[in-house]
């Protein structure tokens, strides 16, 4: 089985070429039936590398040492499920993952783009197999995940405990879900430039992988901060590391083509700045790839250490981004700049967006970089961490997030601000509201606190205020505004929940760093500690054995006003034997939208143990709001006029005749 996922993926490298060569070739002299290679390529090229990822998968599941991968990452007591999660908690495994969901997409173009012109979906097509080529050839040659190991060990080294947690089984393949998916939007920039061609139906059919991506990349970030947040330890749900900004950074500018694709579908405008952000949001995912197999951050979700891999994955860099970027200077002046709009119109208000978008991805760019080049050029070493990030990164946001609700409720080509601010009074008035309240009686203190909470009702009764506008409510009956209302496009209910999640997270992050609450202290068995209006009892230490670990379960009390007990809350430390490993499992009690947040940490000669105790008010609608973004982007592909995509051109019977396929 090994050997033939081995073979499978030497042939899917090989089939990653033809995809390569024979389309753009047959682009180039508009032969159909070269053309037509691309599709049966692209699908049986998926076919191998899924047979690849699966016999790797196979021999996790039945801990096969003989292969160096499994043994350095599996180990034969692990439960199944981190067995099989281990194909990808390693550098070689991730990356059969990576290649996997770029083959998958690949497929996907081949089978859903049948309304394609047919030279754009053979670039499109090529540009992709252009693309696994390179990684496939990394893979191959550099990170081979079915080399073997003879004589094979009797056991394996396990998988690094931390990433044992099925946060890091979900994380992985939706961040790559995302990462890979703007490859899509790539491929289609890359084709476009070499047709030297451009219009509204070319935005109408990226403008659906772009909200694939973005709705896996979301989710992926969720995910990670989550887990994070709960397997750490630390308490917190964001650090600024340079891995966590890897993936931050493509959403950014993915998000910023979500907006600019929408103008240029609507108003045939942004052309060239739309074709410039497609390439940019996949060379930020190439980027993060290349910060995190390379070996340049020391991080635990930093797989590889050696060079070798780092400088053939620059290379590749080197060869997309630098490629596409040439070609994009070489060949945008050819194209037409499109359609024109007043400043204050949507396009306006979404031209903002961009800017303050990739303003901030730019920002966190820089501050993730810097250290890496004053260490390469000087061999100090420095840390760029929050204090940076929140004095330039938080400035950008609050202008931009002021400006959200305004958006959807200006008309194209030429909008009335003055009108769209009326229209906004009642959601300026429960920000208000929040706002006083936050400061007469919550904390009267934190001027930012309101105006965080402020910002956060703005955006959520912004949101609401649009879909009101657009069903009519207040100026027609209440049942012609029920009808308006259902008959609204699911594209406008979508945008509508993006907007609502991102005001929900906001608010999160408000009530968490701001009213939170926190105690360190060394407790002994049967003490009682108090928190934010709330008692905490210490009951003790308690061994406990797990599959694969030993552990000290601290089991803490919360206790009602009369003394009596409400609920039990469990945090430990874990012991993994094979790797001497220790990992802390904090205690989390959530209460309504809010968590009650225990760590252990290191015990005392006396008997006391460290613990640490957050209260942490609306903490759960961080994540809650990315999930709302999410079913936002799902609802908005579920859009019928997303999905059907922009009808194929006919052709002429005579261009049909001579083969040649060219959209007019």
């Amino acid at each position: 089985m090994v050997e033939l996922g081995h073979f499978a993926l030497v042939l899917a490298l090989a089939l990653a070429l033809v995809q390569t060569v024979v389309p753009l070739v047959g682009a180039r002299f508009g032969s159909q039936r070269m053309m037509a290679v691309a599709g049966p390529v692209a699908v049986t090229g998926f076919a191998l590398t899924a047979l690849s990822f699966a016999a790797l998968a196979t021999a996790y599941a039945q801990s096969d040492f003989s292969v160096v991968s499994v043994w350095e990452n599996s180990h034969s007591l692990q439960p199944l499920l981190y067995k099989i999660t281990g194909t990808w908690g390693n550098h070689e495994g991730s990356m059969l993952l990576w290649v996997l969901i770029l083959a998958f997409f690949s497929a996907l173009v081949a089978v859903f783009g049948n309304n394609l012109p047919d030279t754009l979906k053979a670039n499109v097509l090529a540009v992709q197999g252009a693309v696994g080529t390179a990684f496939l050839l990394f893979i191959l040659t550099t990170s081979n995940p079915f080399a073997r190991l003879s004589p094979a060990p009797i056991e394996g080294r396990a998988l690094n405990p931390v990433l044992q947690d099925f946060g890091l089984a979900v994380h992985p393949p939706l961040l790559y879900l995302g990462y890979v998916g703007f490859s899509v939007c790539f491929s289609f920039s890359v084709a476009a430039l070499i047709e030297g061609r451009i219009d509204a139906a070319w935005a109408r059919w990226v403008r659906p992988w772009t909200l694939v991506a973005w709705i896996f990349l979301t989710g992926g970030i969720a995910v990670g901060s989550y887990w994070a947040y709960y397997e750490l330890g630390w308490g917190g749900f964001w650090f600024w590391d340079p891995v966590e900004n890897a993936s931050f950074m493509p959403w950014l500018a993915g998000t910023a083509l979500l907006h600019s694709a929408i103008v240029m579908e609507k108003r045939s405008a942004l052309k060239i700045w739309t074709l410039l952000l497609a390439i940019l949001t996949f060379s930020l995912s190439l980027l993060g790839t290349f910060l995190v197999r390379s070996g340049v951050l020391t991080s635990v979700h930093a797989f590889a250490s050696d060079p070798t891999r780092g400088v053939f994955i620059l290379a590749i860099l080197v060869l997309f981004i630098g490629g596409s970027l040439a070609l994009f200077a070489v060949r945008a002046s050819a194209l037409t700049a499109g359609g024109l709009f007043q400043p204050i119109s949507r396009e306006g208000a979404l031209v903002l967006n961009n800017l303050f978008l990739t303003t901030a991805a730019a920002t966190v760019l820089i501050g993730t970089l810097y250290p890496l080049a004053v260490e390469a050029l000087s061999a100090d070493k420095i840390s760029v961490g929050a204090p940076f990030f929140n004095l330039t990164f938080t400035p950008l946001m609050v202008p931009l997030l002021v400006l959200v609700p305004f958006g959807p409720l200006l008309a194209w080509k030429r909008g009335d601000v003055l009108a769209a601010a009326q229209r906004l009074m009642t959601a300026f008035g429960a920000a208000l509201l929040a706002a006083l309240v936050t400061l007469v009686f919550i904390d009267g203190a934190s001027v930012l606190a309101a105006l965080g909470a402020g910002l956060a009702f703005w955006l959520i009764f912004g949101a609401l205020t649009d879909l009101a506008v657009k069903a009519g409510v207040g100026n027609v009956a209440l049942a012609v505004s029920a009808r308006r209302f259902a008959g609204l496009p699911r594209s406008m209910f979508g945008t509508a929940l993006a907007h609502l999640g991102l005001g929900l997270t906001l608010l999160g992050m408000v009530g968490t760093l701001c009213f939170g609450a926190e105690r360190i202290l060394s407790m002994h068995a049967g003490e009682t500690v108090e928190i934010a209006g709330r008692s905490v009892r210490f009951d003790g230490l308690y061994p406990a054995r797990g599959p694969n670990y030993t552990e000290e379960r601290g089991r803490f009390l919360l206790l009602g006003p009369d003394g009596a007990v409400k609920t039990e809350v469990t945090s430990s430390k874990r012991l993994f034997p094979v790797r001497q490993t220790t990992t802390t499992e904090a205690g989390i009690k959530t209460i309504g939208l809010s968590q009650l947040y225990i760590s252990l940490g290191d015990q005392a000669n006396d008997g006391s143990v460290v613990v640490r105790i957050w209260w942490k008010p609306l903490v759960i609608l961080i994540w809650g709001g990315g999930l709302v973004m999410m079913a936002g982007g799902a609802m908005s592909l579920m859009d019928r006029r997303l999905r059907v995509g922009a009808p194929a051109r006919r052709r002429s019977k005579a261009v049909a005749a001579t083969g040649a396929g060219i959209p007019s």
